[in-house]
């Protein structure tokens, strides 16, 4: 018997993965607004988010979440983590029991400074809680380029049985036990991603961006880490593979959001002319929050809130980068 998928949010990486998914199981798409159903279902296209891209025609969408839910055997959310809380409260009027829910944000909520599972498991107890995170740019996913991905879930077996049912010709998927690492990987690369974008923007050049790089890897690994991550976690897919995609793709959304930051704009100019949601940006006011908690230094972070939080300039986050007194190459500096 085929599992029926349902994906929650139609944005271009939701979207993306409810077209990758129906090529191996009888998938259905929840969109909020009833003309983007209406699109997919009629011309087989995301005009919204994803104009210039033909979805497979099997693919079904609907703007009622009742409808979407009610038969899946899988539940992807696919909706950005500040409402992750608020979809699934819906969704628990009409999700069947023991379904897994496996979450596509690659963000921590506001508040709670919880991981996506978290908040599935607070809303939904009865049900197992995993990610799908990596290195997954949609668009070039839906030209055909080659990705890979991981699903973690703490529960293997649940684990490879989504993996059979994602992995599919060029979209390779491999498993994980450690979901703590895989959406603190996710969630804390948003953050480092702006930090080059804005070293973009200024012009630093490409020595500078692979520094922030490699030392944000570094400062997201010992948060990671002191949350309950694995070191090997960080060095794969959903950690390093994942932030250098997000910090050099010119489709990367947080990454452009710190390119406008370098050049000038302000994060409300910024947010005001994007159509969907950079999860760095409320993610790094988390970020800060939790170093706080586990007592760790976070320079890039902390200048980056700078930028977005404390009226700092792009050009004054990379001179106080690089004014930082330096050490042995594992210190937090």
């Amino acid at each position: 018997m085929r599992l029926r998928v349902a994906v929650l949010g139609a944005g271009s990486f939701g979207t993306t993965v409810a077209h990758l998914a129906t090529r191996n199981a009888p998938t259905v798409l929840w969109c909020r607004r009833a003309d983007t159903a209406d699109q997919i279902n009629r011309e087989h296209r995301n005009g919204q988010y994803l104009p210039e891209y033909d979805l497979d025609p099997s693919l079904r969408a609907t703007s009622s979440l009742e409808e979407a839910v009610r038969d899946a055997d899988v539940l992807v959310m696919g909706v950005p983590s500040h409402g992750m809380r608020e979809v699934l409260g819906e969704v628990a009027q009409s999700i069947r029991p023991w379904v897994p829910v496996m979450s596509l944000a690659k963000g921590l909520e506001p508040g709670t400074q919880l991981r996506m599972t978290e908040v599935i498991r607070e809303v939904l107890p009865d049900h197992p809680a995993g990610a799908l995170s990596g290195p997954n740019l949609a668009k070039e996913i839906l030209s055909g380029y080659a990705a890979a991905s991981v699903i973690a879930f703490e529960n293997p077996e649940v684990a490879r049985q989504l993996q059979e049912v994602f992995h599919t010709g060029l979209f390779r998927v491999y498993t994980n036990h450690d979901v703590v690492g895989c959406e603190l990987g996710g969630a804390l690369k948003n953050v480092i991603a702006i930090a080059a974008g804005m070293g973009d923007g200024l012009g630093v050049g490409v020595n500078t961006r692979s520094a922030v790089i490699t030392r944000g890897l570094a400062e997201l690994t010992r948060l990671g880490v002191a949350m309950g991550g694995e070191p090997a976690t960080f060095a794969g897919l959903a950690g390093v593979g994942d932030l250098i995609a997000t910090c050099t793709s010119e489709q990367s959304r947080n990454r452009h959001v710190g390119e406008e930051l370098g050049r000038g704009r302000t994060i409300d100019e910024v947010n005001a002319s994007m159509n969907q949601v950079a999860e760095g940006v409320k993610t790094t006011r988390v970020v800060m929050e939790l170093s706080a908690k586990h007592d760790l230094a976070m320079p890039i972070s902390s200048e980056v809130n700078g930028v977005l939080y404390e009226g700092r300039s792009a050009r004054d986050a990379y001179r106080g980068l690089t004014q930082r007194a330096t050490g042995a190459e594992g210190d937090a500096v």
